[in-house]
C-alpha cells in the first residue's frame, strides 16, 4: 500500500475516531455545549501530524472551543494511540475551517449584485 494511500486511511480513521473522542469522551463543557463539526483531516506523509479543520455552528463560542480543543489535545491523541495501528499517534493541530462562513458571505453579495439596482 502506498504512502498516500495509508495517509487517506488514516486520515478517515482519524476523522472518524476524533470526533466521536470529542462528542462522547471529552467531557469539558465548553465542547460538550458547542455544535461543531470535523470538516476534514489531513496527515503528513510521515503519518507524524494531523492537521484537523473544524467549524462552529455559533461563531460566538469559537474561541471558547478552540480553547477546549487545545486543552484536549492530550486525552485525544492518547485515546487515537489505541485505535491506531502506528507506532505513535500523529500530533494533532486544530485549525477553525471557516469555508462554509465564506461561502455564505459569498452567497449574499451575489444576491445583493442580482437585485436590480444592487451593486
Amino acid at each position: 500500500m502506498s504512502v498516500s494511500h495509508r495517509a487517506e486511511r488514516v486520515a478517515r480513521v482519524v476523522q472518524h475516531e476524533v470526533a466521536r473522542l470529542l462528542h462522547e469522551e471529552v467531557r469539558d463543557p465548553r465542547i460538550a455545549g458547542a455544535v461543531f463539526t470535523i470538516h476534514e483531516v489531513r496527515i503528513s506523509r510521515d503519518l507524524c501530524a494531523a492537521d484537523i479543520y473544524f467549524s462552529v455552528l455559533d461563531s460566538s463560542s469559537l474561541d471558547q472551543v478552540v480553547r477546549a480543543l487545545e486543552k484536549a489535545k492530550g486525552f485525544v491523541r492518547s485515546r487515537l494511540s489505541s485505535v491506531l495501528d502506528l507506532r505513535r499517534a500523529p500530533e494533532l493541530r486544530f485549525h477553525v475551517d471557516r469555508t462554509i462562513e465564506e461561502g455564505m458571505r459569498l452567497d449574499r453579495i451575489i444576491e445583493e449584485a442580482n437585485k436590480p439596482g444592487g451593486l
